[in-house]
């Protein structure tokens, strides 16, 4: 947690902590030093550091020195620590408890999470511990106490770690808004913010600080930059002797490499992007094992005994590999890792950068990387993301409105502990810059909701949560809502599995919500070796039949990473850019060079449509480096029009860089089909009669508080809680289309579920840069997404995607050059 051996003198600290530094050989680090200066001069700061380079220190050295100084602050909290993870708290906790023993502090210091006995958390409220380490859903549920207000009455400082994890999404709006209380209850209390990777800190920076209030003005914590690391070393691995596959994402060819990487080094993590990709790459290494080595596995699907054993190995040094997903993205510290490997592409340079930093942890040792590309677009991805961490170039996630949702969560947590003035309780609630647009109707709206569901709801008692007496104050209609609100509090709702069956009964197995979400009657799709039709979806199935076409909507498992804007402006870049081609491998060159003969290259803010024959059948190839979500919405709303316009669609596969769409009749104009109108006009109707608003209104419901997951003794299945929210769904939308919660279901899907951003700003390109070109057969940039046509038949990993039936053929066609071409 701290930084190199250094002759330099240890700056002005406090004699126990200035000692324990030489006793390790340590300086204090400059940025270490400018957190402790803007705390002592109450000012919020944000830190974004290398990993390695002692964040966690910085973010405590306040708190050590106050406890070490003359006057050691006396019983009762005085640091908050809010980390994504209930994991990294925990780890954090270690590395903590270890400088405060040898500096003789007496400073108490516990972790609160879901996990932490309901006597410890009793006592926790009554008897505080010095430095309490929490998540902001244990956070609000902590603030919901009566309680709370002498709680927190002398907090002096909230170290937020790892703020880019969850800030711009709905977990951060929980952690603004009881940030925003916390200013209320304790105003003196400085804010610092930790990352090592931040494409945009001023954003962060003004998402930290306290708001103006009525004033509406912007403020922002101040920018702690810390000192400049070991540039990590990256390489991308290249086949030996075969060429960069087409298609795919698993980069299996790199198993038997990836192997020898392993044996080279004490400990190799081995990150993949989804869970299913991890399950496959742990089990190509289990079969090429013939060294017995310990060699783990870790993602969010394994039960919590199964990863804590994994982590606890880990720590020990006895796994000589671990195969993980995002689950390990985050500053969980084990030092003696050698070498992180990315299967597939890192679909950000600031996500990679994270994955890398677990990679010797320290700020004056270069972290080792070797990235995995799992095809040639993939490759093309891999150079841009190696090129922008090279140049320092970082990427994430931009902040949106705060989620109305959440807020009714919120207000709901206030309610329970203590009655409140409305006008007092909006102006705290716009003290979060997330809910500073917030107005007096739409918060009126929010607590009439609390208050009583809302007026399609409010005949239910069940609904009726909060009362306004003659006063004006807001309170509790009944002291049991608040075991009823603790008991549900939360913003993770877990994703379900629907099953799919004939009308008969018949069960096919399960799809994720995710993909069930977005069918609607007389959709078809590829499941279990069948071509089906949907017939409903309704409750926790989807009821199928046998299709009499083909299928037009692949269905695929796992939640997919989106691919960063700036990343893929970076490969459009790349490919524009010809003459930086020559550091490319000999087939990706080729591969380029063909496209360029024969069709064209997509430039930057430009928008390339290919259509072509193929097989009998007629295929639009739109280049639009959206990501896999943008494009599979598009395919949808496309294919919708395309069915309305007479040109008889067949279907649509979609990468993150390539929609294909095919059909019986071409399409010899693509603008009609891509004109903005689609977002107001297919768009809503696609939305309104899929499964996706119903799916978002369920999530709202839950986060919300209007449908209930657990009562005293007893917990709803995931079947209850579903045919609740549709039935409170059907009567909202008959008698109450502008809900506050249907406003909210709205928000969530335009932006997570169906990417409408992205996919308006590829709209607007089309009208400015279309560049659309009619050729004779595939052109070599469509092939990646072509060869996926089919591939639901068969089980994912199973094959690669060389060796299906039409790659050869496709590929064929594609790189032959025009003389040789006689035809389809």
């Amino acid at each position: 947690m701290a930084g190199v051996s250094t002759a330099d003198p240890v700056p002005p600290l406090p004699p126990a902590i200035a000692v324990w530094f030489e006793t390790r050989g340590w300086r204090v680090r400059r940025h270490q030093l400018e957190m402790l200066e803007k705390a002592r001069a109450g000012r919020h700061a944000l830190l974004v550091a290398d990993t390695g380079a002692g964040k966690t220190l910085a973010g405590f050295l306040p708190t050590l020195c106050d406890f070490a100084g003359d006057t050691p602050p006396g019983e009762g909290l005085h640091t908050l620590y809010v980390s994504p993870l209930k994991a990294l708290a925990q780890d954090v906790k270690r590395n903590l408890l270890t400088p405060i023993a040898e500096m003789g502090l007496a400073v108490r210091v516990e972790t609160r999470s879901g996990d932490t006995p309901s006597d410890r958390k009793k006592r926790q409220r009554e008897r505080p511990p010095h430095i309490l380490l929490t998540t902001p859903e244990s956070l609000s549920l902590l603030l919901s106490y009566p309680e709370s207000a002498d709680l927190f009455a002398g907090l002096r400082r909230i170290v937020i770690d790892e703020v880019h994890a969850f800030a711009t999404d709905k977990r951060g709006d929980l952690l603004a808004l009881s940030m925003a209380r916390l200013q209320t209850l304790a105003p003196g209390a400085t804010r610092a913010a930790l990352s090592a990777t931040l494409a945009n800190p001023r954003d962060f920076q003004e998402w930290l600080a306290p708001q103006a209030g009525d004033t509406g003005e912007i403020v922002a914590a101040d920018l702690v930059l810390g000192e400049v690391g070991a540039e990590p070393e990256v390489e991308i691995l290249l086949p030996i002797e075969e060429r960069i596959p087409w298609g795919g994402h698993a980069g299996r060819w790199a198993v038997p490499q990836l192997y020898q990487a392993i044996l080279a080094n004490r400990t190799t993590l081995v990150f993949t992007n989804t869970r299913f990709l991890a399950e496959f790459i742990f089990q190509c290494l289990w079969d090429v094992n013939e060294d017995h080595l310990p060699i783990g596995i870790h993602h969010g699907s394994l039960s919590t005994e199964a990863r804590r054993k994994v982590e606890e190995a880990m720590a020990r040094g006895e796994l000589r590999a671990l195969v993980c997903t995002a689950s390990l993205d985050l500053g969980i510290d084990w030092g003696d890792i050698d070498l992180v490997v990315q299967m597939g592409a890192p679909k950000g340079s600031s996500r990679l950068l994270q994955r890398i930093g677990r990679a010797g942890h320290r700020l004056d040792v270069p972290s080792r990387a070797v990235l995995v590309p799992g095809n040639r677009f993939e490759f093309l991805e891999a150079m841009a993301a190696k090129d922008a961490v090279d140049e320092g170039q970082r990427d994430g996630e931009p902040f949106r409105p705060g989620s109305l949702d959440v807020l009714a969560q919120h207000v709901m947590a206030c309610a329970c502990a203590g009655p409140f003035q409305e006008d007092a309780l909006l102006a705290e609630v716009r003290g979060a810059l997330a809910y500073s647009w917030v107005d007096e109707t739409t918060f009126q709206r929010v607590l009439n909701f609390v208050a009583d569901g809302g007026y399609a709801l409010k005949a239910y008692d069940r609904f009726k949560r909060i009362v306004r007496d003659k006063s004006g104050t807001w309170r509790l209609s009944h002291p049991s809502q608040a075991q009823r609100h603790r008991m549900n509090a939360g913003i993770i709702v877990d994703s379900e599995m629907l099953t799919v069956r004939f009308r008969n009964g018949r069960s096919l197995g399960k799809v994720e919500e995710r993909f069930a979400a977005q069918l609607s009657p007389g959709d078809t799709f590829f499941f279990a070796g069948m071509s089906l039709e949907v017939e409903g979806v309704k409750d926790m199935d989807v009821t199928v039949r046998a299709a009499k076409k083909s299928a037009t909507i692949p269905s695929y498992g796992g939640l997919r990473l989106p691919l960063t804007t700036h990343l893929a402006t970076r490969v459009q870049a790349m490919l524009a850019d010809r003459a930086g081609w020559g550091r490319f491998p000999d087939d990706v060159r080729e591969w380029l060079e063909m496209q360029d003969h024969r069709s064209q290259l997509p430039s930057p803010g430009e928008l390339l449509v290919e259509s072509f024959p193929h097989g009998g059948k007629h295929y639009t190839a739109y280049y639009t480096f959206e990501g896999w979500n943008a494009n599979q919405s598009l395919g949808m709303l496309i294919t919708r029009r395309m069915e309305d316009r007479g040109l008889l669609p067949g279907g649509f596969v979609a990468n993150d860089y390539t929609l294909a769409v095919w059909g019986l009749k071409p399409v010899t104009d693509p603008a009609p089909l891509l004109s903005p109108d689609i977002l107001t006009h297919e768009f809503t109707e696609w939305v309104t009669e899929s499964y996706l608003l119903r799916r978002a209104f369920r999530e709202v419901a839950v986060i919300s508080g209007l449908v209930e997951r657990q009562h005293p003794g007893q917990k709803k299945t995931g079947k209850q809680v579903t045919f609740s929210t549709d039935l409170i769904y059907d009567v909202l939308r008959k008698y109450e289309p502008d809900h506050v919660l249907i406003e909210a279901a709205w928000a969530d899907a335009r932006s997570r579920m169906t990417d409408v951003g992205r996919i308006a700003e590829l709209l607007e390109r089309s009208e400015r840069e279309l560049v659309h070109v009619t050729l004779d057969r595939v052109s070599p940039l469509a092939v990646p997404v072509m060869t996926m046509i089919g591939r639901e038949a068969v089980p994912q990993g199973a094959v690669d995607d060389e060796l299906l039936l039409e790659a050869e053929g496709l590929i064929a066609a594609a790189m032959r050059p025009d003389e040789a071409w006689e035809g389809d």
